[in-house]
C-alpha cells in the first residue's frame, strides 16, 4: 500500500503495528486529502499564497525584538572571553561548565518542545510564550553579565564564581528553552505568503545585523583603549551596559510583537500523540538529510575561544586596522539588499540553486583567506587588505543568501505539515538541536585540545603581537577563518538532492492553504485566519 493510500485509510485498520502507528501521518494531511474536499478552496488557497497580509506594525515590532536579540547574540560571542578574562575563571572549568549545561539542555528541551507543539489557545500557539517569558529570559541574562561587578577579582578557581556561572547558565537555559522555541517559529504562523515572510525576515536580519555590528563597533575600541590606558571603562561595566540595553529593548520588542502580531496559520485542532510527532522528522526527507549532515559534524570545534577578538587586537593591530578590514563587508552587506531581485532572477527563483551557489562562493573566499593569510600573518596591512576584500565579497551576497536560506528552511518545515498534517516545530527543533548536545562531550574534548594546540596564553593582555610568535598567530588565524570550512561542505551536501522547487513547490503550498481553509471552515476557532479568508474571498468575488 502506498504512503498516501495508507494515510487515507486513517485509523480504520485494526491491530496496526507499532511502525504503522508511529509513522503514518494524519489522515487529513494536505498530501492525503483528496481534491474532492480541497478543490472548492483552490481559489482562496492561491490568493493566500500570493496575497500579503502583514501590517506595518507586524513588520516593525519583530524588528525591535530582533535588534535586541542580535545585541545579545553579539555579546554572547564574547561569553567565553567574559568568563575567562573578566570573571577570571580557568578555561578548563568554563569548558566543562558549558558541557554540563549542554547535557542539561538535552533533558529540558524535549519537554518544552512537546508542550509547545500541543499548545492551542485563543491567542495562538506562540504568542502566550513570547509575551510571558521574554522578560525572565532577558533579566536573567542581564544579571549574569553583571556578575563581575560584585564578584570581585579573585583567582580562577574561586568556588563562588564557578557556582555563580553554573547557576546563572542553568537559569538562562531553562527560560531560554521556554522563550526561544515559540519566538523563532512565530513568523511561520503569521502568514502563508512567502513574500511577507521574506520582507519580515529581511527586516529582522538587517536590523539585527545593525545591532550586532553596534556591539562589535563599540566593544573592541573600548577594550583596546582600556588595555592601553587611554580611558578607564572596566570590562565588567561594558558587559553590564550592553546586557542592560539588550534587556530593555528585548522585553519591549517581544512583548509588543506578541500583542500586535496575529497568528493566521490554522493548525491541527487536536495535536497528534507525542509518540507520533517525534517520528515525523523521518517523514520529511529534506529535514532528515539536513539532520544527518549536521550530526556528522556536530562535534566540530574551533577551540572555544574568541579568535576574532584576538585577530583584531593582536594580528590586525587594533581598532583602526580592524575598521578598514571590516568596512567593505559592513558597507556591501547593506548594499546587497537591492541585489536580491537580480539574484532571484539569476537563479530563476530557485532557492536551492541560490543557497548552493552562494555557500560555495563564501567557502571559496574563506579558503583564499587561509591559503594567503596564514603564510603572511605577520604582514599586518596585507592581511587587513586580504580580509577586507574576501570578507567584502561575502557581504556582497549577504542579502540574497539570507533570503534563499531562510525561505528554504521554511519550505522544509512547511513540507512536514504537508505530508503529516502536523506542524511539530518544537519537537522536530529539539531533535535537530540535540545534535550539539549529544556531541557536546566530544566537542569539549576537541575544544580543550585545539586551545592547547594553539599555544595562546590568555594571561597576557590583548595588544599587538603580544604573543610574540608567528606560529601561534598562524594557528589563531586558522582557528578564526579556516576550521569551519569542512563542516560547511558537509552541511551543504543535502541541498544537492533537494527537489521541492518550481511547480512541485507551488502545488504543495496550494494544497497546504486549501487544507488550512478547510480546517478553518470546520473548526471556526481561528479568528485571524477566518478574517483573512473572508477578506481574500471578497477580493476573489469582486475580481470575478
Amino acid at each position: 500500500m502506498s504512503e498516501s493510500n495508507a494515510s487515507q485509510t486513517g485509523t480504520a485498520r485494526p491491530n496496526r503495528s507499532f511502525v504503522e502507528t508511529a509513522f503514518n501521518a494524519e489522515s487529513n494531511s494536505a498530501e492525503a486529502l483528496g481534491e474532492s474536499r480541497l478543490g472548492k478552496y483552490s481559489s482562496i488557497a492561491i490568493r493566500m499564497f500570493h496575497t500579503p497580509v502583514l501590517s506595518v506594525k507586524e513588520m516593525v515590532y519583530p524588528g525591535v525584538g530582533e535588534f535586541a536579540k542580535y545585541v545579545l547574540q553579539a555579546l554572547e560571542q564574547y561569553r567565553t572571553l567574559y568568563f575567562v578574562n573578566v570573571l577570571r575563571i580557568d578555561m578548563t572549568y568554563v569548558t566543562w561548565i558549558l558541557t554540563l549545561i549542554g547535557i542539561y539542555d538535552v533533558l529540558n528541551n524535549p519537554l518544552m518542545g512537546m508542550v509547545y507543539d500541543r499548545t492551542r489557545t485563543r491567542w495562538g500557539k506562540a504568542r502566550p510564550y513570547v509575551i510571558g517569558t521574554c522578560a525572565p529570559f532577558y533579566i536573567c541574562t542581564m544579571f549574569m553579565y553583571s556578575g563581575a561587578l560584585f564578584l570581585g577579582n579573585s583567582s580562577g578557581n574561586d568556588p563562588k564564581k564557578i557556582v555563580f556561572v553554573f547557576v546563572m547558565l542553568v537559569l538562562q537555559e531553562t527560560v531560554s528553552t521556554i522563550y526561544q522555541i515559540p519566538r523563532d517559529n512565530m513568523l511561520s504562523l503569521q502568514t502563508a505568503n512567502p513574500d511577507d515572510r521574506i520582507k519580515v525576515g529581511l527586516i529582522q536580519q538587517y536590523v539585527g545585523f545593525t545591532g550586532s555590528q553596534l556591539v562589535f563597533a563599540l566593544f573592541i575600541p573600548f577594550m583596546e583603549l582600556t588595555n592601553k590606558g587611554y580611558i578607564n571603562v572596566p570590562m565588567p561595566v561594558l558587559f553590564c551596559i550592553f546586557s542592560v540595553v539588550s534587556a530593555a529593548l528585548g522585553i519591549f520588542g517581544n512583548v509588543m510583537m506578541g500583542v500586535k502580531c496575529k497568528e493566521r496559520i490554522m493548525l491541527q485542532p487536536k495535536p497528534a500523540p507525542i509518540t507520533k510527532t517525534m517520528f515525523y522528522i523521518l517523514k520529511n526527507k529534506y529535514l532528515m538529510r539536513n539532520f544527518l549532515a549536521s550530526f556528522a559534524v556536530g562535534w566540530w570545534s574551533n577551540g572555544g575561544y574568541k579568535w576574532d577578538v584576538v585577530t583584531q587586537q593582536e594580528i590586525f593591530g587594533g581598532m583602526i586596522p580592524t575598521f578598514f578590514a571590516y568596512l567593505p563587508n559592513n558597507a556591501l552587506t547593506y548594499l546587497s539588499v537591492p541585489l536580491i531581485p537580480k539574484f532571484k532572477k539569476l537563479f530563476k527563483n530557485n532557492n536551492k540553486t541560490g543557497v548552493i551557489a552562494l555557500r560555495i562562493w563564501d567557502m571559496l573566499t574563506c579558503v583564499l583567506m587561509v591559503a594567503l593569510g596564514c603564510p603572511f600573518v605577520d604582514k599586518r596591512w596585507f592581511l587587513v587588505a586580504l580580509y577586507g576584500i574576501c570578507y567584502g565579497l561575502n557581504g556582497l551576497n549577504d542579502g540574497p543568501a539570507r533570503v534563499f536560506e531562510a525561505e528554504l528552511g521554511r519550505e522544509i518545515n512547511d513540507y512536514t505539515e504537508y505530508v503529516t498534517g502536523e506542524r511539530p516545530d518544537g519537537t522536530i527543533g529539539i531533535l535537530t538541536g540535540l545534535i550539539m548536545k549529544i556531541t557536546a562531550p566530544l566537542n569539549a574534548v576537541l575544544t580543550v585540545k585545539l586551545f592547547k594546540w594553539s599555544g595562546y596564553d590568555t594571561t597576557l593582555p590583548m595588544l599587538p603581537w603580544r604573543q610574540g610568535s608567528k606560529i601561534i598567530y598562524q594557528k589563531v588565524f586558522f582557528l578564526f577563518i579556516g576550521i569551519t570550512i569542512l563542516p560547511d561542505v558537509v552541511r551543504m551536501i543535502p541541498y544537492f538532492f533537494y527537489d521541492l522547487t518550481g511547480e512541485k513547490r507551488e502545488k504543495m503550498y496550494i494544497a497546504l492553504n486549501e487544507r488550512r481553509a478547510l480546517l478553518a471552515n470546520e473548526d471556526q476557532e481561528n479568528e485571524e485566519l477566518e478574517e483573512m479568508i473572508e477578506s481574500i474571498s471578497e477580493a476573489t468575488g469582486s475580481d470575478q
